[in-house]
Formats: C-alpha cells, structure tokens, sequence
C-alpha cells in the first residue's frame, strides 16, 4: 500500500495545536484532537480589490460588459470619445467614438455595446462591435444624466435631464431596436443621474439620482427604487439613503450598487435580491460619476469617477474572494 511519506517524500507532521497562518495545502495530525486535518481554500465573501489603473483619469463616463474581465470603458470627461477594454488585468486602447460626450450611459458586452445620450450631442447614439463604433438612431428625448439597460439591440433609456430652455429631469423611456427609438412606459419619479442595470428593455431597474424641480425631496437626492416590465413601471425598495451617480452591474432581480454620492463622495455597496437591498463591502476608494460594468450582482467593475472634487483612474473589481479553512479528513 503507498503511504503519504512514499509519494510526498515526508511524514504528517504531528502538532498540539492546528498550525497559523493556515497554508493551503498542508496536512497534519491533530493530537489533542485525535483529528487528520487539511488546509483547504474555498470561496469567501464577495469584496472588492484593486485593479489595474485607466490609462487615464476620466468622469462622467459609461461603461459595458459581461464581467470583471470583461469590460468596455467609454467617453466622459476629459477626451470623451476614447475607449477602452479590460480583460482583467490589463486595458487597452479601441476605436474611438464619432461623437466626444460625457453624462452618457451604455450596456450591452465590450465587444457589442451601446452608448447613447450624453451632455453633448445628447440625442446621439453608437453601436460598438469591438473594434469600432458606428452610428445608430437617434434618442427621441435629447438628454444626459440617464440610465440605460439590455444589449446593443435591446435596449432601454430611461431617466435623465433634458437640454434647452425649461430643461428638467423627465420620466420618458425609450426602448431600441437595434435601428430606432420607441416611446415605452413612463418612470414613476422624474429624476437624474441615475444609475440602471438589466439584461434586456423588458427587464430593467433604475435606483437612486436627483430630483426633478418640481419633486419635495429634502435634498434632492433619491433613494427610489423602480423595476420595468418592458411597459409599466413599479416600485421597489429603496436603497440606504437618497444618493446619485453611483455605478451599478447585475439584473432587476439581482443588482449592485456601489460608490456615489451624498454630501460626501461614498464607498458604500448594497445588494438588490429583487425587493430589499442590503448592505455589502465597502469599495476600497471611495467616488462617483464613475463607470461600470457587470451583468451580474457577483462580478462587477468599477473605473474612474470622481475622488476629493479630482477625477481618477483607479479600478476595482467585486467578486467572491478565498479563504484557507480547516478541514477534517477521514481515513478508510
């Protein structure tokens, strides 16, 4: 029969007590226990860590894409055409947008994404297929500030502040098809700088932004929750407190919500199970107007944004971390 010290070329080490720091890996005998144990790793709670920093500081901007290594990053302020790719670990250079814009919104994947709306050029939308980015129909409401969910041929718009004399936050929705604008159900609360997630323009949430002027909120700031069914919209529960510009990833069932603003830039992460939302792990840097991306409520990223009234760089990535544990094996 092969024995332990025949194929690793060692015995168990025999301790008193199991050993600190655990190595993952390691096996002994627990003599006080009377117990074979094992230092095994095995998924831990979601958190954030930090990754590879933007090529360049950047506000206001959209983001794309399925995952944590996934990801498209597009427009905002400055050099608000430039777009950029993550795989992970590193970013890189793609083809630049026809129209520079920043307060835009986006969804879709990084290689088949949908910016549209923006502070300039706000009725304007562009379809990106990896490579480069051509233009599509127009919004039928120019505005920025709004909040976008689905793919690059299913998409919805909704929220944001229009441009021009009397200009406010507005309630419209707008469904695309891949080629044109369609009016769809209007929001229950005018408001801005939202944040929107959803996989497809029948299933999308928009949560938090600024009130419309005619809107008695203390401060302005929205903790509103609402939930489309691809015609009418309803509500849902509100996040922690009333905040705006925040980042977001994941679905109308299952959403994050990371970073914003309140009186002061935020950290705070909050988890939507579809009716309440709870509070998760703090980013590591604390910002808004920053981008996001994620299509699920478990692998997020967030990129640049605003820290101490100065825009940075710096990425985060949210997923389920590891942790070396204990465990008792059992000999047969």
């Amino acid at each position: 029969m092969a024995t332990y010290s025949g194929i690793k070329g060692q015995s168990v080490q025999v301790v008193s007590s199991d050993p600190s720091p655990l190595i993952p890996g390691q096996i002994w005998y627990n003599s006080t226990s009377n117990t074979l144990k094992a230092a095994v790793q095995q998924a831990g709670p979601a958190a954030w860590t930090a990754g590879t920093d933007m090529p360049a500081t950047r506000r206001d901007l959209a983001g794309a894409g399925e995952s944590n290594t996934a990801a498209l990053a597009f427009g905002g302020s400055p050099s608000g055409a430039t777009t950029f790719s993550y795989n992970g670990s590193t970013w890189t250079s793609g083809g630049s947008m026809s129209a520079a814009r920043s307060k835009l919104t986006g969804t879709g994947t990084n290689t088949a994404a949908l910016a549209f709306g923006g502070s300039s050029n706000s009725d304007c939308t562009e379809s990106y297929n990896g490579t480069s980015w051509t233009t599509g129909g127009a919004l039928g409401t120019a505005r920025y500030g709004l909040g976008g969910a689905g793919t690059n041929t299913a998409a919805l718009a909704f929220g944001g502040k229009t441009t021009g004399p009397g200009a406010d936050a507005t309630v419209c929705t707008e469904s695309y098809n891949g080629t044109s604008w369609t009016s769809g159900g209007a929001m229950g609360y005018a408001r801005y700088n939202v944040t929107g997630v959803g996989v497809s323009n029948t299933a999308a949430l928009v949560f938090g932004g600024f009130r419309s002027l005619a809107c008695p909120s203390p401060n302005g700031r929205l903790a509103l929750t609402e939930s489309y069914n691809g015609s009418v919209w309803t509500a849902g529960g509100s996040i922690s407190e009333g905040k705006q510009n925040m980042g977001g990833a994941g679905t109308n069932t299952a959403a994050l919500a990371f970073g914003g603003v309140r009186f002061e830039d935020l950290s705070t992460t909050e988890i939507y199970n579809g009716s309440t939302w709870t509070i998760g792990s703090a980013m590591g840097s604390a910002r808004y107007s920053l981008g996001s991306a994620g299509r699920t409520n478990t692998s997020a990223l967030a990129f640049g944004g605003v820290k101490n009234y100065s825009r940075v760089s710096c990425t985060e990535s949210y997923g389920a971390g590891l942790t070396t544990c204990t465990k008792t094996l059992t000999i047969s």
